[in-house]
């Protein structure tokens, strides 16, 4: 990899965000708004808001990342873009560590501002340190990140793009632990959430959230969480041809 070659990608990517303010309203704005309405649906029960609400955060920015990212890489790769730059001496490591740096940052922006609303102004309630929710909410967005970037490459249009969000998004979402605890599911079905990044997502949220102090179990889970991402990205980066003709 090369340093300036992956910096040059995320300077690109972040000037053609720049002029479309309604993709960064919905990264920023979206995650916060849901928090803020969800706060207000449970507002006669606030302990479900804390069970529910510190989840939600790593949830939230793994989706809107996912939905983001799949469809402007998708839209990099249909007009040649990705292509001119294969064509270039630079590597599909660099490409693909400057597309996930961009969109990392905005993830840090986007978990920073959900975290901050939920924890100081919607009174969620958390024994841990809210730091370590913002640790874990940023690992999920980076795992959106790569997963909408690995997507990308099967679709050949943007509503292509979206149907793979069912598909990736919405079994781990109903399997993650956030309706029902994990244990109390069938075995094929807790089998099955035990593979899942999103499950692990959750029980480290669910681990701040009950917990004064860093955990082994937190460890391990944020741990999970971001090889995950970097699994899904080096994948991703496989899935770049070089034109050879």
């Amino acid at each position: 990899m090369n340093l300036t070659h992956t910096l040059a990608t995320t300077n690109r990517v972040l000037r053609q965000l720049r002029h479309d303010p309604r993709t960064i309203a919905l990264l920023l704005l979206i995650p916060a708004v849901m928090i803020t309405l969800l706060r207000y649906v449970f507002d006669a029960s606030p302990q479900t808001f804390d069970s529910i609400g510190a989840s939600l955060l790593g949830v939230f920015p793994l989706i809107t990342m996912f939905l983001v990212t799949s469809i402007a890489t998708l839209r990099e790769r249909t007009s040649g873009t990705l292509e001119r730059l294969l064509s270039l001496p630079i590597g599909k490591a660099d490409i693909i560590a400057g597309y996930a740096l961009a969109f990392g940052l905005l993830a840090i922006v986007q978990s920073a501002l959900a975290t901050a609303l939920s924890v100081w102004l919607l009174d969620l309630n958390v024994t841990g340190s809210p730091w370590l929710l913002l640790l874990v909410a940023l690992l999920d967005a980076l795992l959106g990140t790569a997963l909408g970037l690995f997507v990308s490459a099967f679709a050949a249009s943007e509503f292509q793009a979206v149907q793979f969000m069912p598909a990736v998004i919405f079994p781990q979402l109903l399997l993650c632990g956030l309706f029902t605890p994990r244990g109390r599911m069938q075995p094929v079905l807790e089998g099955l959430s035990n593979v899942l990044p999103m499950s692990y997502a959750v029980d480290a949220m669910n681990q701040v959230l009950h917990h004064d102090a860093m955990t082994t179990a937190f460890v391990r889970d944020a741990g999970i969480v971001g090889g995950c991402a970097l699994l899904v990205l080096t994948l991703g980066a496989a899935t770049l041809r070089r034109r050879t003709t």
